[in-house]
């Protein structure tokens, strides 16, 4: 079986769904967005959920979809670095549990935190995330013998507030001879730091996943399809996901549009995490292209139908046997 070393923000999701939107015009964090928070504004946030009610879950992009793969079977890692805190000790056992093998650092700063809102009939998600102790992850830190001997190298985009830690990352994998996948992350990240996230993948990146809005933002092309094919101009695989109409997937002059997953959706945090790991999943056992995108929508229609970023275990029996049922269709 093929490996994964991971790469990100190890935060600790801690999710609210609310009556209506006072607390977002409160801390004025507009609907949808991603907002990154001091750590005063951060506190104040947390103490006004707390009395709705909330769901501590260890999270964090690539982390959530490492521990998909690990879930899945694959060999799994993780670097990060987390505060000597409670959420630091729920984040380490939470990869300890669904066995990943964590590189976790530790800072003096609290351990970062990752506040979701969901809203509205149609479950949007608004984060407020204060970085804290994972902001402390620096290029010094990481070792050239982290690297060796995995398969696959995944990185969020959300890292780029540290270009030179993402530069020296990718550099490192690509020197290990990982296939490098980057989540774009959010559009508003994309647009922050455009040249750059250009840069990195042209020169290093092997598969990019992006939803709609991503997509736009990275290329220029407002349709789904045209921004797929430009993406893949510039690296081997390019995903865009487009919410519950699918994805597109393209590989070369290779491209399907694969369709969701059934699914009864009631909160759509970390979908696109889980369809990243099913990919990365399916392509490491040598699948074909579309299969791929197939495996993603499988592990991604399990989640929207919880609340948070973990797929519960009937949820993940259901997935495996329609996975093995989807590799037995191509032969596998």
């Amino acid at each position: 079986m093929k490996s994964i070393l991971g790469i990100g923000n190890a935060l600790t999701d801690i999710l609210a769904v609310l009556p209506d939107d006072t607390l977002l015009h409160e801390f004025h964090l507009p609907k949808g967005s991603m907002q990154h928070v001091d750590a005063e504004t951060g506190d104040g946030i947390w103490t006004a959920l707390k009395p709705m009610g909330v769901k501590y879950v260890a999270g964090g992009s690539a982390a959530n979809t490492i521990t998909c793969t690990a879930i899945l079977g694959m060999p799994s890692s993780f670097i990060g670095k987390i505060g000597n805190d409670e959420l630091g000790l729920l984040f380490k056992s939470d990869q300890e549990q669904y066995g990943v093998k964590s590189r976790l650092l530790t800072s003096d700063h609290a351990s970062g935190r990752s506040m979701v809102f969901v809203s509205g009939g149609n479950a949007e998600r608004t984060f407020a995330v204060y970085l804290g102790a994972a902001l402390d992850l620096v290029p010094e830190d990481l070792d050239p013998e982290w690297f060796k001997g995995y398969d696959y190298f995944h990185i969020e985009g959300y890292l780029v507030q540290n270009q030179d830690l993402v530069r020296r990352a990718v550099g490192l994998a690509r020197e290990a001879g990982c296939i490098i996948s980057l989540d774009l992350a959010s559009y508003n990240v994309v647009e922050s730091n455009l040249a750059f996230l250009h840069d990195i993948v042209e020169k290093y990146v092997d598969i990019v996943f992006a939803n709609e809005t991503e997509a736009r933002a990275f290329t220029g092309l407002a349709d789904p399809q045209a921004a797929l094919g430009k993406l893949a101009e510039i690296c081997r695989t390019a995903v865009v996901k487009v919410g519950k109409d699918g994805s597109w997937v393209q590989r070369g002059e290779e491209s399907y549009c694969i369709k969701p997953w059934p699914a009864d959706p009631v909160d759509a945090t970390g979908a696109g995490d889980t369809y990243a790991a099913g990919f990365l999943y399916a392509d490491s056992l040598g699948l074909p292209l579309k299969a791929c995108g197939e495996v993603g929508s499988i592990i991604a229609a399990k989640v929207v139908e919880v609340v948070g970023t973990k797929i519960d275990i009937p949820r993940w029996r259901v997935a495996k046997q329609e996975i093995r049922e989807l590799t037995a269709s191509y032969g596998r």
